[in-house]
């Protein structure tokens, strides 16, 4: 099932997608698509409906994040051994954990601001599981019951404010437009194996990344588990999982960054793609 949120900023509706690819209103069924819509016997109720019994999203309207008024985004840092590689640091030996703010969040077709005295806007396409049952101190055998499901997700990144900024890298990660989720959540059922899914980002056509997540450090399993032992993992909540090679300042013979006017696309296999414009903030 995919599930996604559809209208104006700060307005969005929910829907259904069906199996001709179009939104079906879930207006009349649920208020939104949020934490307390994720519990495993919503998401039954809402898989037993007839998507023809929806009404028709008419129109081309604006899709929003598949998530909303989600509590937290947590993000893992270098967990493919190749991207470590590419940014010339060591292999991980326990997960990188850092935050994004949730003003971040926008849809996947918005456009993505260039933070005012950027100079090295960066891309990352990465697998975001959301949480739909609560997690604390949970074993990794038990850690896909606490999922609701997946979506694609780009953690931009703006290199120069996260590396030469004192502080940590929370500064080059959390401008606005900064954590594009969706176009879809696909619920778990519908992912056979989050440790074989494609991963790519192409700017301005040009394929830049090219991964799959079964070359992540830390699996999904491990990383719900071990998230859960320092916070509480609640329905919403966003987990970002890192991402494979490929990124800008990974770029040889010299790194490069995005500019005003390029198009970015980023997509996660069978979770749908993103299409963003760079414009100044």
């Amino acid at each position: 099932m995919k599930l996604a949120r559809f209208g104006n900023i700060g307005a969005e509706k929910p829907a259904l997608v069906d199996e001709n690819g179009r939104l079906r209103d879930l207006s009349g069924v649920i208020d939104d698509i949020t934490g307390a819509t994720l519990d495993a016997a919503t998401l039954a109720r809402i898989g037993a409906l007839d998507p023809a019994s929806l009404p028709l999203v008419q129109g081309n309207p604006r899709i929003g994040a598949c998530v909303g008024n989600v509590g937290k985004i947590i993000c893992i840092g270098l967990n493919y051994s190749d991207h470590a590689a590419e940014a010339g640091m060591d292999v991980p030996t326990e997960p990188i954990i850092f935050h994004k703010a949730t003003s971040a969040l926008c849809g996947p077709d918005d456009d993505l601001e260039i933070p005012r005295g950027a100079s090295k806007l960066d891309w990352e396409v990465e697998l975001a599981v959301i949480i739909g049952k609560r997690a604390k101190y949970v074993t990794e055998d038990e850690a896909l019951d606490h999922v609701a499901g997946y979506a694609s997700f780009n953690d931009a990144s703006e290199r120069d404010f996260q590396i030469n900024r004192l502080g940590q890298w929370t500064k080059g990660k959390c401008h606005d437009t900064f954590a594009p989720l969706g176009p879809w959540l696909v619920t778990r059922d519908e992912v056979a194996d989050p440790q074989a899914l494609r991963l790519t980002a192409d700017v301005d056509g040009q394929r830049m990344q090219d991964g799959t997540t079964a070359t992540m450090i830390f699996g999904v399993k491990t990383l719900i588990s071990y998230l859960s032992q320092f916070m509480t993992l609640e329905p919403g909540d966003v987990i970002a999982t890192g991402t494979p090679p490929g990124v800008g300042m990974g770029q040889k013979p010299e790194p490069v960054f995005l500019k005003e006017g390029q198009i970015l696309e980023v997509e996660v296999q069978g979770l749908g793609r993103q299409r963003h414009k760079l414009v100044a903030a």
